[in-house]
């Protein structure tokens, strides 16, 4: 079974500052990660891997320095890992990601032959759009899979997949044909530390690299800022809330203790109270 695993490198979320003045992220300084939902796609892809055979890609388009990133993954324990690097792909949204992406894919299947399957994550810590699996998905012309929580059963004879994925209000199940693209929920699996072996081969390992040229991309003007008609107008942190949690003394007995916090909503927020009274009768 051939699989393709998109990661990206993001900073850490829990250490990015907004720039006071200019509004900007500062990236500065920030250490970077591997995406976590892509982790969970990861190790998915790998048991796949370990029980059908195959081998797992790892792809990844960003600056050199993404390919720290994608030497984790060999040491995860996939098998090749290429870095798609280039000063065209500069300044993309997830619609010159999403075309850049899926040229490359095109290429790796020339290469080494048609996938099975093509693993995201849900999205991406950094920009949240969730967008990027499934536009990779529609350019492809694949089956697409998304919020899936649980891969039920995979069929590598059929080339059929079963996975469970959340929804509202409750859980689907899902049948479909490979080859498709499965974007991973948080959580899903545990995610392996890899062998010492993996870890040894990763650190002698080659990250192929790509640039537009070697990727054949075959239209530059639909990459990076030029095919990107996102506009970030601002960005921006929230501000800090200066009002506190207000402490309630509980009464003797529940409904003792619920009167007391109305009282105390009503008293904090008198327009509240009016505003339910109305609703009440009606008027």
């Amino acid at each position: 079974m051939k699989i393709l695993v998109c990661i990206k490198q993001v900073p850490d979320s829990a250490q990015i500052r907004v720039h006071p003045v200019t509004n900007t992220i500062m990236r500065q300084g920030v250490p970077t990660i591997i995406n976590p939902y892509d982790l969970f796609s990861l190790e998915e892809a790998l048991r796949l891997r370990d029980k059908f055979g195959g081998e797992v890609t790892t792809l990844t388009m960003g600056p050199p320095m993404a390919a720290e990133s994608l030497r984790k993954t060999l040491a995860i324990g996939a098998d090749r890992a290429i870095l798609l690097t280039d000063r065209f792909f500069a300044g993309a949204d997830t619609l010159a990601t999403t075309y850049a992406l899926a040229q490359a894919i095109q290429k790796i299947q020339k290469t080494w032959g048609d996938l099975d399957l093509v693993f995201t994550g849900k999205q991406t810590i950094d920009g949240d759009t969730a967008q990027v699996g499934p536009g990779v998905a529609k350019r492809l012309n694949l089956l697409q899979l998304t919020y899936v929580s649980k891969i039920v059963e995979a069929d590598a004879e059929k080339r059929e997949v079963v996975i469970e994925r959340r929804a509202e209000g409750g859980t689907q199940v899902l049948k479909t044909k490979m080859p498709c693209l499965i974007a991973m929920l948080e959580g899903t699996n545990e995610v392996r530390r890899g062998s010492i072996s993996d870890s040894l081969r990763a650190a002698r390992a080659e990250i192929i690299t790509w640039s537009a040229k070697d990727a054949e991309i075959e239209d530059l003007g639909k990459c990076g800022l030029k095919g990107s008609p996102t506009i970030v107008k601002k960005v921006f942190a929230p501000p800090v809330r200066t009002d506190r949690a207000a402490f309630v003394e509980p009464g003797k007995n529940a409904g003792e203790s619920a009167d007391v916090l109305i009282e105390a909503i009503f008293k904090r927020h008198p327009a509240l109270e009016e505003d339910m009274t109305k609703l009440a009768s009606g008027f």
